[in-house]
């Protein structure tokens, strides 16, 4: 199973990239960033509106989508794991995790996702979001090949 992670926004070097990198180094899958960029010059609804349109262009067909939006379901982490091995088992071929921009993700990119999930109600830096992905990808594969790492 591939995971895309298609965020808007570039990363750069620092501490949010270290902590992604480390954990999505210990998983399995391979995990591609597709990065979206749009003018900050531009109105906010058009602005959201074309970052929807540029992150759902992002992942590839037939992805199960995920998008990380703070108004998603609050889910534990099994939950969260058992829905990647149930669609890992089932022969999905790619998981596609959407990270909206500032002023968060349109409501086209949460009717399209197979599931909303938020990392609870406080706001996270962009970059943060990624780093705390890509931790809860490390935790989910532990859960399911029963690694001691997750011990809730």
């Amino acid at each position: 199973m591939n995971i895309v992670i298609a965020a808007v926004g570039k990363s750069k070097p620092g501490a949010e990239r270290d902590l992604f990198d480390s954990y999505t180094g210990r998983v399995p899958w391979r995990i591609d960033v597709k990065e979206i960029e749009i003018k900050k010059e531009m109105a906010v609804d058009a602005r959201r509106i074309r970052e929807a349109e540029a992150l759902l262009e992002a992942i590839p067909e037939g992805a199960r989508i995920i998008a990380l939006d703070e108004r998603g379901k609050n889910e534990a982490s099994d939950v969260f794991a058992k829905r990647l091995g149930r669609w890992r088992d089932d022969g999905v071929r790619a998981v596609a995790f959407i990270i909206g921009g500032a002023d968060g993700l349109d409501e086209s990119v949460r009717k399209r996702a197979d599931a909303v999930v938020s990392f609870g109600a406080l706001t996270w830096p962009h970059m943060l979001v990624r780093a705390l992905l890509s931790e809860q990808l490390y935790r989910a594969h532990t859960i399911l090949t029963g690694h001691p790492y997750h011990r809730g």
